[in-house]
């Protein structure tokens, strides 16, 4: 009898089969290391041949009831290759760029009536909340509560509003700063966003909030000759921020549109569609409003110059504007 015969069935089931499993091992663990790329054509053309061979395998594995040692490796072999022939992770750089370059913007254009109308929502609340404040300073009150001021209320005097405009921080406190406001200005707008779903009605009353606040403390500082100065302070960091809670505020609506007039599609089907491109909206929303915590956090608290603050506003408000209207266009 030969020896081949006297070999137990797993024995031999192993040996003619793990040369395949380890050479697939290897390419998986190339694949997750490097990317799918780095493993090369002909080594491409093998992994989905080395998988099924493997997903077979493990077929007979479980028929069988081999040892399960086995079982499980085969199991976690066959589960990590899969990702890699179904589900190529692609670099950072794969994915970061054509969401820059095509899909944050591009989504942005596909609501540009829904920007528009967050837009003037939130300067609408500006201009009630400013006509109210200018008209009694009391009603200041309504808008800015103690924490949201800061100091900055009609009981300050001129030269303490002034100083609040200039003032700067410890340079080892500052990244900390800027990590607080981009965490709180985040959740504002990740909240009207979010507040889409119901009917869109609560993105439209944030938007007007958030302008009213504006408009209050405008008031305020325009009141006491400081309109100047005022706007050297908030434009740096708001061209961007203030832009950023638009998007927000244009993505709810555009959600709570779908959800009251879902047109063609059915409301799921097109809330599902409406969310994808939104999500683009919200998630380059948010990369703007870390780029402003920085600058409010950081630049505003070195920098008391007001021509250069300015100019820094005056800079990002054309590069805004020139990204989100023509990045992407060119694309077939």
């Amino acid at each position: 009898m030969s020896a081949a015969a006297n070999t137990p069935w797993s024995v031999q089931f192993r040996r003619e089969r793990q040369a395949a499993w380890i050479e697939l091992e290897d390419l998986v663990s190339r694949a997750e290391r490097s990317g799918l790329q780095s493993l090369g054509a002909e080594k491409m053309a093998r992994l989905p041949v080395l998988y099924r061979a493997a997903l077979s395998s493990l077929g007979v594995a479980r028929a069988s009831v081999l040892d399960q040692g086995l079982l499980q490796h085969l199991e976690s072999l066959v589960a990590r290759a899969y990702l890699v022939v179904y589900s190529p992770k692609r670099r950072f750089g794969e994915v970061l760029v054509p969401f820059l370059v095509h899909g944050f913007p591009g989504a942005v254009r596909s609501i540009r009536w829904h920007v528009l109308a967050s837009g003037l929502l939130l300067l609408l609340g500006s201009a009630i909340a400013f006509a109210m404040v200018r008209a009694d300073p009391e009603q200041y009150y309504l808008f800015v509560d103690s924490g949201m001021a800061a100091g900055r209320d009609p009981t300050a005097s001129t030269e303490a509003l002034r100083a609040t405009l200039f003032s700067g921080r410890d340079d080892d406190g500052l990244l900390t700063f800027a990590t607080f406001l981009f965490t709180h200005n985040s959740s504002v707008g990740i909240l009207t966003y979010g507040l889409g779903f119901v009917l869109g009605l609560p993105v439209a009353l944030l938007l007007l909030y958030n302008g009213m606040m504006l408009g209050a403390m405008t008031a305020l500082f325009h009141d006491r000759g400081l309109a100047v100065e005022w706007w050297s302070w908030i434009l740096p960091h708001g061209v961007t921020e203030l832009l950023a809670i638009v998007l927000c505020g244009a993505a709810g609506l555009a959600v709570g549109q779908q959800v009251v007039f879902p047109g063609v599609h059915a409301r799921q089907h097109g809330l599902m569609l409406v969310g994808r491109r939104m999500g683009a909206v919200v998630a380059g929303s948010v990369a703007m409003l870390l780029l402003a915590g920085l600058i409010e956090g950081v630049f505003r608290q070195i920098v008391h110059s007001v021509p250069v603050r300015y100019t820094l506003a005056a800079v990002f408000a054309l590069l805004w504007t020139a990204y989100l209207a023509l990045s992407g266009r060119s694309r077939a």
